[in-house]
């Protein structure tokens, strides 16, 4: 606690980075949330980016996103909203005219619609919303009010900081990675009530000592418990990443 003001104002840095991202530069939606087409094909031998886009530009496919997935032979090309569900086939069909004959494999083709797009996108925002309503009332009810808005607080933190860094670098920002934020969510929730937890108890031990140093002396006694939650929430967060 004794470095809580320099903690504090690179918390508030931090935030005011994400927020100021977020309201001019958005977050880059992934196919879930804005309708398109997904195509994934595999090339018998390595696949030239540079040439499969220019291929699809100039026959008329200007804006599609051309990307290796997990291998040089495996591509992922995603067209934006407007094009119909029967444009990945011909995708498809152009590719293999462009290329020798057997040397592009489909593996999938996803079509998914604006308004199912629109439609995950509020879901997913709603559900986050109801997963920090449902732990103030939880903590409110299992300990006091002051450590709920406390939670809640440091969950809407965690919840701008990442969406800021999905903001600053352009990633993808799908339901994997909604999925993944939960995680977040759910790991720091279950980090932040052990920690009230302690405060709690030691408060009661403790009597004749002063608040800040109650809780340093909870926080260390948490410390390894806490790093232990990070690191776990850091490997599942990388195997969702693959």
């Amino acid at each position: 606690m004794g470095q809580r003001k320099l903690a504090a104002l690179f918390s508030a840095l931090l935030l005011l980075v994400a927020i100021g991202s977020l309201a001019t530069k958005q977050l880059n939606w992934g196919l879930d949330f804005t309708g398109g087409t997904l195509v994934e094909v595999h090339y018998s031998d390595t696949a030239s980016l540079s040439e499969i886009r220019q291929t699809l530009d100039t026959r008329g496919y200007a804006g599609a996103s051309v990307v290796s997935f997990g291998s040089d032979r495996d591509v992922l090309i995603r067209l934006p909203q407007g094009y119909s569900d029967t444009e990945g086939a011909a995708l498809l069909s152009l590719l293999q005219e462009t290329y020798a004959e057997g040397s592009v494999e489909l593996r999938r083709i996803e079509f998914v619609g604006p308004q199912v797009g629109d439609h995950l996108r509020e879901q997913g925002g709603l559900a986050m919303l109801l997963a920090l309503g449902l732990v103030m009332l939880y903590i409110g009810f299992r300990f006091q009010f002051k450590f709920a808005l406390g939670a809640v607080i440091a969950l809407v933190h965690d919840v701008l900081i990442t969406l800021g860094f999905f903001s600053i670098t352009g990633m993808e920002f799908d339901l994997t990675v909604l999925a993944a934020l939960l995680a977040v969510i759910g790991y720091s929730l279950n980090d932040t009530i052990v920690v009230a937890d302690r405060i709690r108890e030691n408060f009661r031990k403790i009597r004749r000592a002063e608040p800040i140093e109650v809780i340093n002396i909870s926080l260390t006694e948490t410390l390894g418990r806490t790093l232990v939650t990070s690191l776990t929430t850091l490997l599942v967060l990388v195997a969702l990443g693959l």
